[in-house]
C-alpha cells in the first residue's frame, strides 16, 4: 500500500537525506559526493517533507518551503519578475527536492506526491508554486500540471527549468484526472446517491403546487411513522434552526428548566436557551461521560422544573445519551421533556411518542442534504403572538406550508426516508457500526465513550499519533477532526453515514494499521 505523511521525526529525516543523496548526487550530478551518503537540503530547517511510502519504506518525496529568498531567486532574480498573472495570486512557496526512487516510478507516486502536495498547498492558502524541474522529466511536470515560466539554468550535467503550478492547473492536469477518490467520514454533508442525485437535477416546482403539496403530506406522514410522534413542522433550514424553533416554543412554558450537558451541543442548547432568556439550572458532566440518572432524577423530583432539555445524540463525543429514564420519569411528574434529535433520528428508531417536542434534520443518518429543519411535538400548536413568524411552529400547524421550500430537497427527502422502509437503512448502519465495534476489540483504536451509536464515534488519539488526521488527508481519508471542540481535545470522529463506508473503512484501517506501525517505528529511541 502507497501512502502519504509529513515527516517529522529524525529517522524520516535521514531516510530523507538518503534519497536525496541517491537523486541529486548519484543519479543528477547536482552536488559533490560524500562517503556518508546521504545530502542534507540547504534550507532543510525551513522545509516541510511530504512523503510517500510502501507499507513501511520512503520511496518518495517532495519539500516545500515559503521562506525567502527561494533558491530559483538566486538563479534568475526575483521570481515574481518572471512569473505570469495567473501565478501572482496568493503567496508562493517553492518546491524542492520532488524525487521517487527508480523502482517505484510508475507514475502513481508522482501523482499521490502532487495530490498530497495540492491539498496541502491548499489548505495553507498558497497561491501557486515553483521549482527547478529537471530537464529528464520536462513530460512528468506536464502531466502534473507544472508550466515554464524561464529559460533553463544550471549546467549541461543537471539543467533545470524554472516552472510554476497554479490549483488552477493542477486540477486540470492528467494527474488529477487519475487521482484516487477521497474517502470521506464526515458527518456532513452527505455523498449522495445516484437516486437522490436526480432529485437535485429536475427543475424546481412551486412549493404551492399540488405536486409539492401531496409529497409534503407524504413526507410528514413518513416522519410520523417512523418517530410515533403526533405532529411533525418542517422549516427551511439546518438543525440548529429546529433547535431555535423547539426552544422558542419552550420560552413559553411558564417554568424553570433542567438543560443536560455532557458535550458541545448541549452546551449548544444551553446557549440558545440563554439568548432565549429561559429560566434554567444545568447538570453539566464531563464530555463523553453519561448522565448520572440518580442526580437527574434527585433534580427533577425537586419540584422546581417543568421542562428538561438535552442532546439525545451528543455528535461532539459520538455519544447516544440514554433519554428512557428520563423520558419516564417526565411522564410521571408532569415533566416536559425536550430533546435534540438532529444527530439520532435516522441512526437509531425513535419513540417520540412521550417526549414534548424533538428536533430533527434532513441530513446527518437520514442521508440526503441539510435544509430541512423538524420539529415534533405531541400537542397542536398554535399561533404565538411575541415568537417571530419563521420559528413560530403554529404558522407551520396541520400541514401548513408559510413560507418557500425546495421542491428538490423535499423530493430527495422522500426518496431518502424510503430507505427506512423493512428497517433496512437502520440495519445498514448496525452493521457497518459493528464493523467498528469489531475493529476497536482488536485494538485497532479507541473510542471515547461505550454509549456510541451507529451515526459517529469519537476515536481517542494517542499523543504519538496526534497527527493522524492531518497525514490521513494527505492520503485521500478525510476524518473529521476541523470542529474547534474537537481540535482542542485532539479528538478525531468517524461517521458512518456516507454511501461508500464500507469500501472506505477498509481502505483506512489498512492504512491506519502502517500508519501506527511506522510512527511506533520512527519515534522509538
Amino acid at each position: 500500500m502507497y501512502w502519504c505523511k509529513i515527516a517529522r521525526a529524525e529517522k524520516e529525516f535521514e531516510a530523507i537525506a538518503k534519497l536525496n543523496y541517491d537523486t541529486f548526487v548519484e543519479e543528477i550530478p547536482q552536488h559533490e559526493q560524500h562517503p556518508s551518503g546521504k545530502r542534507v537540503d540547504a534550507f532543510h530547517h525551513e522545509n516541510t517533507y511530504i512523503i510517500v511510502l510502501k507499507n513501511q519504506e520512503l520511496v518518495g518525496m517532495i519539500a516545500l518551503r515559503d521562506q525567502r529568498p527561494f533558491s530559483l531567486d538566486h538563479k534568475i532574480g526575483l521570481v515574481e519578475e518572471s512569473l505570469p498573472e495567473e501565478a501572482l495570486n496568493g503567496e508562493l512557496c517553492e518546491i524542492r527536492l520532488l524525487s521517487v526512487r527508480k523502482e517505484h516510478r510508475n507514475g502513481r507516486v508522482f501523482f499521490m506526491l502532487a495530490r498530497a502536495f495540492a491539498d496541502y498547498a491548499y489548505e495553507k492558502g498558497y497561491g501557486a508554486a515553483v521549482i527547478s524541474g529537471t530537464v529528464r522529466e520536462l513530460k512528468l511536470y506536464g502531466q502534473l500540471g507544472f508550466k515554464a515560466f524561464a529559460e533553463p539554468v544550471g549546467t549541461k550535467e543537471a539543467a533545470f527549468v524554472p516552472m510554476y503550478l497554479t490549483k488552477q492547473d493542477y486540477e486540470q492536469s492528467v494527474a488529477a484526472r487519475f487521482q484516487h477518490k477521497r474517502h470521506t467520514f464526515y458527518p456532513g454533508p452527505n455523498e449522495l446517491t445516484a437516486d437522490l442525485k436526480k432529485s437535485f437535477q429536475r427543475s424546481p416546482i412551486s412549493h404551492r403546487s399540488y405536486e409539492f403539496t401531496e409529497r409534503f403530506k407524504r413526507v410528514q406522514s413518513q416522519l410520523i411513522n417512523m418517530t410515533e410522534a403526533s405532529h411533525v413542522h418542517l422549516l427551511s433550514g439546518s438543525g440548529t434552526l429546529a433547535n431555535e424553533a423547539m426552544i422558542a416554543q419552550i420560552s413559553r412554558l411558564d417554568s424553570k428548566g433542567l438543560v443536560l450537558i455532557n458535550g458541545a451541543f448541549g452546551e449548544r442548547l444551553k446557549n440558545q436557551s440563554l439568548k432565549w432568556g429561559l429560566a434554567f439550572e444545568t447538570i453539566e458532566v464531563e464530555w463523553g461521560k453519561p448522565f448520572i440518572i440518580s442526580d437527574v432524577e434527585r433534580q427533577m423530583r425537586s419540584g422546581k422544573y417543568g421542562w428538561v432539555l438535552l442532546a439525545h445524540g451528543e455528535t461532539s463525543t459520538g455519544m447516544l445519551n440514554d433519554a428512557d429514564p428520563i423520558i419516564r420519569l417526565g411522564n410521571e411528574l408532569n415533566i416536559h421533556v425536550c430533546m435534540d434529535c438532529v444527530s439520532s433520528i435516522g441512526s437509531v428508531p425513535l419513540k417520540l411518542k412521550s417526549v414534548y417536542l424533538a428536533s430533527g434534520v434532513s441530513g446527518k443518518a437520514i442521508g440526503t442534504m441539510t435544509g430541512i429543519a423538524m420539529v415534533f411535538s405531541n400537542h397542536y400548536i398554535d399561533v404565538s403572538p411575541s415568537i417571530p413568524m419563521y420559528l413560530d411552529l403554529g404558522c407551520y400547524a396541520n400541514g401548513a406550508l408559510p413560507y418557500t421550500y425546495s421542491s428538490q430537497l423535499l423530493e430527495s427527502l422522500e426518496i431518502a426516508l424510503k430507505a427506512y422502509d423493512n428497517n433496512a437503512r437502520y440495519n445498514v448502519l448496525n452493521d457497518r457500526y459493528d464493523k467498528l465495534l469489531l475493529a476497536e476489540q482488536n485494538g485497532e483504536f479507541e473510542f471515547l465513550t461505550k454509549q456510541s451509536y451507529p451515526m459517529i464515534v469519537t476515536l481517542k488519539v494517542p499523543e504519538i499519533n496526534k497527527h493522524m488526521a492531518k497525514d490521513a488527508r494527505l492520503s485521500g481519508f478525510d476524518l473529521h477532526d476541523q470542529s474547534a471542540y474537537l481540535k482542542e481535545r485532539h479528538w478525531v470522529q468517524l461517521s458512518l453515514i456516507q454511501p461508500e463506508f464500507e469500501e472506505s473503512f477498509e481502505k483506512f484501517r489498512l492504512w491506519l494499521s502502517n500508519y501506527v506501525t511506522y510512527e511506533k517505528a520512527v519515534n522509538s529511541k
